[in-house]
């Protein structure tokens, strides 16, 4: 699954495709991406992590997976959104990769469309005890090709003068959109 990889069925330049929501999360110039797993995932260069140097890290990533996969069970996209950022922030920024995260300042909380859904985000600005602290961003909708579940994407962006601008997390959910799913089916009712 690496970037030579031949690239699956319904993928589009410039997106990488998650047929496990249906849904194209864009890939920022100079990011890769492509599908994982459990959705699909874009991210800047591999780079040692400042805590571990035997671990690889990112300066910039953002990753789909439906808010079941991570154990969520809110029903609304405001409640999946603020169960999922500190899990977020710890798994990006705390632990053996970054240090403990010391605190955090919330820097937004609030309702966005995404691929034409109502959705919501929280962002973060986690502050790390060893090292670059990150902005954290945890952003779910529901699925354009089944309404009923949520999907999550988590972003993560080093504070860094080599990182990405934090306007790349806008940039990512705006440009989402509506995909093929993974049972054949394109979706009803998409344009071409």
């Amino acid at each position: 699954e690496g970037p030579g990889a031949p690239s699956a069925p319904g993928q589009e330049k410039g997106f990488a495709s998650d047929p496990v929501s249906g849904i194209k999360i864009p890939v920022p110039d100079g990011w890769t991406g492509g599908t994982t797993e459990r959705g699909a995932a874009v991210q800047t260069a591999p780079l040692p992590c400042p805590g571990n140097a035997e671990e690889q890290c990112t300066r910039g990533s953002a990753y789909s997976q439906t808010a079941e996969r991570l154990h969520l069970d809110g029903k609304t996209p405001e409640a999946v959104a603020k169960a999922d950022i500190k899990s977020n922030a710890n798994e990006g920024y705390g632990g053996k990769t970054y240090g403990r995260i010391t605190s955090h300042k919330v820097l937004a909380s609030e309702s966005i469309t995404v691929a034409g859904q109502k959705g919501y985000y929280v962002r973060w600005k986690a502050v790390t005890e060893k090292s670059d602290d990150g902005y954290v961003e945890s952003l779910a909708f529901p699925s354009p090709a089944d309404k009923s579940k949520l999907v999550v994407i988590r972003m993560g962006i080093d504070v860094n003068p080599k990182a990405p601008s934090p306007s790349v997390m806008d940039q990512i959910a705006k440009g989402i959109k509506a995909g093929p799913t993974g049972d054949g089916g394109a979706g009803a009712g998409q344009e071409v």
